[in-house]
């Protein structure tokens, strides 16, 4: 990719966040789209090798308006300020997890799992992994995923890299709260992450990095989505 392109036109945004800069700098915002979906296209080609549940997925499937939805909001800025794709078999509003690359100045990022998960398929999660904890460790103890996204816990804006956006202060109603892996218990999300330079996505060669990223988080994602595969 592009990435002074994209980050260019990102950063711009940032500044002029307005319908007439934007109307008056379209052709910018379609240079940068069209750049960052060509990644996309090559994302998907390279996630199919080792996951071939995706590989009926298009880059449409997998973008998201530029637009923002300020309805309940008390931020009325009009665009987004970051570009970003959902690679899910499933499609973008699933819940089923799937793999995540997003650009924005600063806060470029690759991630992989779920979000915001209704209490029925959280509660599910929950008693698989006190089903099968030594399976469920093996996915997310091990020293390449607690290297590439750590413990459970965190802020996303405050921190590098992560495990689980949300977290119950306390043990989950009906659960032990003297279970030895409490913490996994109170993730309200199976999301991990790793934030990246801004020069990550330049070019050809990140994609061979985002496939190894990937690839440490997809047996986390795979025991969740066996659950979560239930529900839908």
């Amino acid at each position: 990719m592009n990435t002074h392109l994209i980050l260019s036109f990102l950063r711009d945004i940032q500044a002029h966040n307005e319908r007439g800069w934007f109307q008056d700098h379209r052709d910018m915002y379609l240079a940068a789209r069209d750049d960052f979906e060509r990644g996309v296209e090559k994302a998907i080609l390279r996630i199919t090798g080792f996951d071939p549940s995706i590989a009926h997925v298009t880059v449409k499937d997998t973008t998201y308006r530029f637009y923002r939805d300020t309805r309940f909001s008390p931020d009325k800025s009009p665009y987004k300020t970051h570009l970003g794709a959902y690679i899910c078999a499933r499609g973008k509003k699933s819940f089923h997890g799937g793999y995540y690359i997003h650009l924005e100045p600063g806060n470029c990022m690759l991630a992989c799992g779920n979000y915001w998960l209704p209490t029925n398929i959280l509660t599910a999660c929950r008693n698989e992994i006190m089903a099968n904890t030594e399976e469920w460790l093996r996915c997310v103890a091990n020293p390449q995923f607690l290297r590439l996204f750590g413990k459970p816990g965190g802020q996303m804006e405050q921190q590098q890299k992560g495990f689980g956006l949300t977290m119950l202060k306390t043990a989950p109603a009906g659960f032990p709260r003297d279970y030895e892996q409490i913490a996994y218990l109170r993730m309200k999300d199976y999301c991990c992450w790793h934030k990246v330079a801004d020069d990550f996505f330049e070019g050809d060669r990140w994609l061979d990095e985002m496939e190894r990223v990937f690839k440490v988080a997809k047996p986390m994602v795979d025991f969740v989505n066996l659950v979560i595969d239930d529900y839908e």
